[in-house]
């Protein structure tokens, strides 16, 4: 039986996606591309699958679907026009095809998955593992001796976030991870049922939520992948990145953290009114249980493997104490184990550590107080106990058993704690002043209103009360609704949360609080005000509960970084809290909305340009700087292969830390697979590795440096004229929510969050950084990930200042201009104008075309000038997998895509007459959607 829609050339219809280690592996270790499998695996699997897809919808509807979705499949390949034959169909059969075409993608997306994790597999035996090659070329470089200072700060940290970008449900993804096991294990004819079993699950599963998740179900989602890498992933990288210091001469301390998680889920509040402080406490509540469940998992294993008997190796005097009194404590644990493991300690000790575990479990859900002797209040106590356990194995011949799986027990407890992830914080700045407004405007000891004070006045009077001692108010002592409004009680009640818990859960589970939309140091300063007011910040007794992150989002913040930091530092107060904090300030660069503002040249170069000064700044005043990057899973918000990213940061901008947020189909598509999964870790741990070490100083000229900087000065400006040329225009919100469905957006339930801004305008400048770039995909225009690139590329390269710069070489050895412009030939190769004219001509008003020809113009001059650079006859002709899979994958793309847009033309139409929309057609609208976010594999 013929399968639909399967590729009859033998060519994968998958797309290899941007943040994937193997999309770009020229640009990894020494620019050879890695070994791969034998293709035919990966076309011989996705047979596999179409085979049995088409097998369930013949049996589920009978053979006339398969045979008119491989009629359209067929005519697509013959690149026919199936834009006619699809506008005929009825919404009934609509929803059947798309279903159909969507499921084959993600089908085939998971059989590339497991295709890729089985190529970096022969990669990494060929090749050596990533932090093994970048070990190598430190200590080619001859720098092994310094490694240990850089090692020493090592600290890399995914951030998820619950940002609405997966179109993909859970359970979906779920059944897709049994698809790949499934894929993985040996082709019997029990495997083959259960395949087959799990795509008829996958058919009969409704791919559309029928409600919008809240936060906790968005955590819920979060803890899954969490648990996953706790399990797999993260214990092999950490046991990898020890032994492969040790080859260094470094021994990474055991209470060391180079890899550990973050999330915003829960506590992300800008413009998300569902995030409450009690919803914030709920969501640590949830990441505790499953992180004690994974840290109870590793105690039954350490039991069972821990059989040293003290008749044959003594434990520590230490240990012993420490075990004796926790059996004097615990008079829970069973006496059989007492009895049964009297002579051997360490697995006495594990056994006392699990009912701990136990026990901390219970108080927290209780409310009940710490009792130190019988609970964990925060990982630090649990690590003692294990580290105890470490050191007496060590020190009576037992090294192997220390440093085996015990040790790797530690460091994964240490990476994840008793919280999973370590909780970020995050509200709007206006939402800081707003609280104290209330306050000041109460005091009537200010000349003017708070809300009308100067900037500059706002930070001197914010900087004197940060200097003071005095409490601005009773908040803290008295209800907070007797002084402040709604919003203002709801604003504050964070800080009385993160005390909370702190008090609960311990030190570990807050670390950040950024504040959104930063735009001076009054905006910070008031956070810091309000911690105060609540006890978490006390400057005369330099202690600082939390760390406090201006996040840097627009282009104009971005180009005055370094003076908001210098401003900053130059406080005593703040100064003092930044020492209590370990030296260490956060700051976070935000890709999408400086993208949106500013076109992808402008906020590329001043995000490279923003993390030269703030290192310079930080060096001035003799304090280290992590870098958060806020990027998300497209192009056009920051999105591209993490490991080319770090490695294409200025020199002397990584010190060892590095946050980076993790979100949608990006979290899904790095970690859903564990063989990819430990990758994706290995890589980021392995770039940030060998920037800390080896790019130290400047890797080019400083004539060279001075030159490229001031040509892609002359590329952003022109850039982003030209970009705000077409966003600024009056008419452009109405081309653009004409030809793309985004107002679809809502309707799909992606996330907790609005995907509009409370109390702005209806236009595009309402629209939140997400829907602007799902728009734009989706109409398979993605504007965001190119546009005035090739205006500034051209107008640099007609400029007389810049007579004096080679393109080529700065192509060749500029980490940035190469990334960058890697970048955007992918998201120009993504774009497909043909699709997207049919959008335009189908569902835009004549008048508004004009759009469309300035976009197809830029479009053609970007291809143009990128390819001029590059060298290269075509895009991605250094990547001809990713280039054919691309090619392959429009066969299979545009049928939904057409039905798409006739579906949007019926609708539109039937609002316009003011009739009923059918609800067949708006739920086959709905899963067009999913379908094309499955093959473009972006959605925002």
């Amino acid at each position: 039986m013929s399968a639909v829609p399967s590729p009859k050339n033998d060519d994968a219809a998958v797309e290899t996606p941007t943040d994937s280690p193997t999309a770009r592996a020229n640009d990894t270790a020494n620019d050879n591309p890695p070994r791969t499998a034998d293709d035919a695996e990966l076309r011989a699997a996705i047979r596999r699958l179409g085979d049995l897809l088409g097998q369930t919808l013949v049996r589920q509807h009978g053979p006339e679907l398969l045979e008119q979705v491989e009629a359209i499949r067929a005519l697509g390949k013959q690149g026919a026009d199936v834009s006619e034959l699809l506008a005929a169909v009825d919404p009934e059969q609509a929803i059947k095809l798309v279903r159909a075409f969507t499921a084959y993608f993600n089908l085939a997306n998971t059989a590339e998955q497991v295709h890729r994790g089985r190529e970096l597999a022969a990669t990494r035996a060929a090749e050596g593992s990533w932090l093994g090659q970048a070990v190598d070329r430190i200590q080619a470089a001859g720098l092994a001796g310094t490694a240990a200072e850089a090692v020493s700060h090592l600290s890399v940290r995914p951030v998820f976030t619950a940002h609405p970008t997966e179109a993909a449900r859970r359970t979906v993804l779920a059944k897709l991870r049994k698809v790949a096991e499934l894929l993985e294990a040996p082709q019997t004819a029990y495997n083959e049922r259960r395949l087959a079993e799990t795509v008829e699950q996958l058919w009969q599963t409704d791919e559309i939520r029928i409600t919008r998740p809240e936060p906790v179900d968005e955590a819920r989602n979060a803890v899954y992948y969490l648990d996953e890498l706790a399990a797999h992933a993260a214990p092999e990288v950490l046991e990898e990145l020890a032994v492969e210091l040790r080859r260094l001469g470094v021994e990474l301390p055991l209470s060391a953290r180079p890899l550990s998680f973050g999330s915003w889920i829960g506590g992300d509040r800008d413009g998300n009114p569902n995030v409450t402080p009690q919803m914030t406490l709920d969501v640590l509540e949830l990441q505790h249980e499953h992180a004690i469940r994974t840290a109870l998992a590793s105690m039954d294993a350490l039991r069972e493997i821990l059989s040293t008997s003290e008749r044959i190796a003594a434990p520590t005097e230490a240990l012993r104490a420490s075990l004796d009194a926790d059996l004097e404590a615990l008079p829970e644990i069973p006496n059989r184990y007492r009895r049964l493991n009297a002579e051997e300690p360490y697995r006495l000790k594990a056994t006392t550590i699990r009912q701990k575990l136990l026990n901390t479990r219970t108080r927290i859900a209780e409310g009940r107080q710490h009792d130190p002797r019988r609970d964990y209040l925060g990982t630090s106590e649990l690590l003692r106990d294990l580290s105890l356990m470490r050191d007496s194995l060590y020190a009576d011949r037992g090294e192997l058993i220390a440093t085996g799986e015990l040790e790797t027990a530690i460091r994964t407890i240490a990476a994840f704690g008793l919280h999973h992830a370590v909780l970020d914080v995050r509200e709007h700045a206006d939402a800081h002043h707003h609280v104290l407004a209330q306050l000041f405007d109460r005091l009537g000891d200010q000349p003017w209103r708070y809300s009308d004070l100067p900037r500059d006045y706002r930070t001197r009077l914010l900087a004197k009360e940060l200097a003071s001692s005095r409490p601005l108010s009773a908040l803290g002592q008295v209800p907070a609704d007797t002084l402040l409004d709604a919003a203002g009680v709801k604003s504050f009640g964070v800080f009385t949360a993160i005390r909370t818990a702190f008090e609960k859960y311990g030190p570990d589970v807050i670390e950040s609080y950024i504040v959104s939309m930063t735009r001076g140091v009054d905006d910070l300063f008031a956070a810091v005000v309000l911690a105060r007011e609540a006890g978490l910040v006390d400057v005369h007794a330099h202690t600082a509960a939390i760390g406090f992150v201006p996040l840097l989002e627009t282009p104009d913040e971005l180009k005055i970084a370094g003076s908001i930091l210098d401003e900053m530092l130059s406080d005593p107060s703040y100064a003092a809290i930044v020492a209590a904090r370990g030296g260490v300030q956060e700051v976070m660069l935000g890709y999408s909305d400086s993208n949106k503002m500013g076109g992808i040249s402008t906020s590329q170069w001043e995000i490279h340009r923003a993390q030269r000064e703030l290192r310079d700044t930080a060096l001035r005043h003799g304090i280290r700087i992590r870098l958060f990057h806020g990027r998300g899973g497209s192009v056009g918000r920051g999105g591209g292969p993490s490991h080319d990213a770090i490695l294409a940061q200025p020199w002397g901008t990584l010190d060892g830390e590095i946050k980076v947020t993790e979100q949608g189909e990006v979290i899904s598509d790095k970690y859903a697979i564990p063989a990819l999964a430990r990758e994706n870790l290995e890589l980021t741990l392995a770039a940030t590795l060998e920037a800390t070490v080896l790019h130290r100083a400047p890797r080019q000229s400083a004539e060279d440096l001075a030159t490229w900087s001031a040509t892609m000065e002359g590329v952003s400006s022109a850039g982003q004229d030209r970009y705000r040329e077409l966003v600024e225009h009056p008419d452009l919100p109405a081309y653009f929510f004409a030809s793309t469905p985004v107002d679809l957006l809502g309707d799909l339930h992606l996330g907790s969050r609005p995907s509009r801004r409370p109390d702005t305008s209806a236009g595009i400048d309402g629209l939140r950084a997400i829907p602007w770039v799902f728009g734009w995909t989706q109409s398979r225009q993605i504007v965001p990930g190119w546009f005035g690139v090739g205006t500034g590329l051209a107008a640099a390269r007609q400029n007389p200042a810049f007579a004096g710069t080679d393109w080529q070489d700065m192509y060749e050895r500029w980490h940035f201009f190469r990334n960058f412009l890697g970048n955007v030939s992918m998201t120009l190769a993504k774009t497909d104008l043909r699709i997207a004219r049919h959008y335009v001509e189908t569902l835009v008003p004549r008048e508004l075309h004009h759009f469309f020809d300035t976009i197809t113009e830029e479009y053609e001059r970007t291809v143009a000038e990128v390819l001029r650079i590059t060298g290269e006859s075509e895009l991605l002709g250094r990547n001809e997998t990713l280039a054919r899979t691309l090619r392959v994958r429009d066969m299979y793309l545009d049928p939904i895509s057409y039905m798409q847009v006739s579906l949007l033309k019926r609708q539109r139409e039937a609002t316009k007459a003011g009739l009923p929309v059918d609800p067949d057609l708006a739920r086959a609208l709905l899963l067009s959607v999913n379908g094309i976010a499955a093959g473009l594999k972006n959605t925002g």
